[in-house]
């Protein structure tokens, strides 16, 4: 890891990185606050972010949170003190939310949000970006911005792609709390498990992933899926048959091919 990298991780307040057996654990740790978004908490998390795509050794990445919360959106005193902001101010703001939904949903490495607990506004914005997301049965999910006058804006665009317009209004206009169960109907979330569960199957899933799933094809599929919902249809045909033919010749394929015809497993954590 990078040494300028590893000195701004230890000096971070509100988030822990740490890699093990190949998975990167990022947590939320403003447990005290419920984990509430601050400007310099996201900051934090994309240095994360950032961190664990480098990070050579880490292969999947887990976001997480301590304490009984998950994430409960934007603290209140940042959201008293935007009131003061003009719209430069609030602009750029903005804009550094965005890029950190941004940087998890292209980041080139599957990212699974483990949700012990309540996930609302910001936070549910965290779960949306997330490629996969384990819950326990009690965690509640919304996104409840109309409530108080603002607009779900920014996770409406990954929302959409997400769950589809219907239930996107659904969520977003009525900015109603739902189950956990209901996330998941929804397609919000796709796994329920026990909070006494929650950590094993999160792992287990992760390290199944490493095992068993090319790294390389599971960064291109993630990044050909964000791409083809804005191209034509044309466009989108001739991008997958150009990336099915660049696969052919990686190295990755090729080994498992061998390996295919072979009969034999392929271990990809080695």
């Amino acid at each position: 890891m990078d040494t300028i990298l590893t000195k701004e991780l230890e000096a971070l307040r509100y988030i822990r990185y740490e890699c093990r057996d190949a998975i990167g654990y990022i947590t939320l740790n403003r447990p005290e606050k419920r984990n509430a978004l601050s400007a310099e908490m996201v900051t934090e998390l994309k240095l994360a972010f950032d961190t664990a795509e480098e990070d050579e050794n880490c292969k999947v990445i887990v976001l997480r949170a301590a304490g009984n919360v998950f994430c409960a959106g934007a603290d209140l005193a940042y959201i008293q003190e935007l009131q003061g902001f003009g719209y430069t101010d609030n602009l750029a703001d903005s804009t550094h939310l965005m890029q950190l939904f941004h940087q998890i949903y292209t980041l080139n490495k599957v990212v699974i949000a483990q949700v012990q607990g309540h996930a609302l506004a910001g936070g549910c914005g965290l779960v949306t970006v997330c490629d996969f997301a384990f819950a326990v049965p009690e965690a509640k999910f919304g996104y409840t911005e109309v409530k108080i006058g603002f607009l779900p804006a920014i996770v409406s665009v990954f929302l959409l792609r997400k769950v589809g317009e219907s239930r996107a209004k659904q969520l977003l206009l009525t900015g109603d709390v739902i189950s956990a169960t209901r996330a998941q109907e929804f397609g919000l979330i796709n796994f329920l498990t026990s909070a006494a569960e929650l950590d094993e199957q999160v792992q287990q899933f992760a390290r199944r992933l490493c095992v068993e799933n090319s790294a390389q094809s599971m960064e291109a599929t993630k990044e050909m899926l964000a791409r083809l919902p804005e191209m034509p249809l044309e466009d989108s045909l001739r991008y997958v048959a150009q990336l099915n033919a660049e696969a052919r010749s990686s190295l990755d394929c090729r080994r498992g091919i061998a390996a295919f015809l072979n009969r034999e497993k392929i271990n990809w954590g080695n």
